[in-house]
């Protein structure tokens, strides 16, 4: 009778196991997909450089990373200034050449290099460009990054803890001041 046990617990322990692996798998399969606005041709890059809003865009984690209050913020949104920023139409600078945790290091170096209005080469999005071509009536007309969910803009409407939006903002809601490249902490 002991064995007979012993078989079935290990049988159900094994089973137990197999469904748990089975359910990692699928939830990790959608952790860290590139956004629709993300170029083409890139699935395995994990850091996008924005040259015109000066962040950065981390692939794993959905975040955008950007320069305020001092310190290097992760949020999963643009700060308030760059509510109208057109993720889709703004050039990506693939990161293919970073792989650790702080792509800003390099800040000052990027910042020079890729400045605000840069341009590379020809870029092709993940996705179609929300109301270009789409018949989806329920988009916002003025946002189109807005209905991307978590990667777009629209959390900072309703979310206004973003305290650095009154600071360096001309008429056309870009800032007008650059940030330093030194190391931050996450908040």
């Amino acid at each position: 009778m002991k064995m007979k046990n012993l078989k079935i617990f290990v049988l159900m322990t094994g089973l137990l196991i197999s469904s748990a692996m089975k359910s990692q798998v699928s939830v990790n399969v959608n952790i860290g997909s590139p956004p629709q606005w993300g170029p083409v041709g890139y699935s395995e890059t994990r850091y996008y450089y924005l040259p015109d809003v000066e962040a950065y865009y981390d692939v794993h984690t959905s975040m955008f990373i950007y320069f305020g209050d001092g310190v290097w913020l992760h949020r999963g949104f643009l700060p308030n200034r760059y509510r109208d920023y057109d993720l889709y139409s703004g050039y990506k600078v693939v990161m293919t050449d970073y792989h650790g945790h702080e792509p800003y290091i390099h800040f000052k170096d990027y910042k020079r290099k890729y400045a605000k209005g840069y341009r590379g080469g020809s870029q092709k999005t993940i996705g179609s460009h929300p109301g270009k071509g789409n018949s989806n009536k329920k988009m916002s007309s003025k946002s189109p990054s807005n209905n991307n969910g978590n990667q777009g803009n629209d959390k900072n409407i309703r979310n206004s803890n973003d305290k650095g939006n009154s600071q360096g903002n001309n008429k056309n809601g870009k800032s007008d001041h650059g940030h330093g490249g030194g190391k931050g902490k996450k908040k």
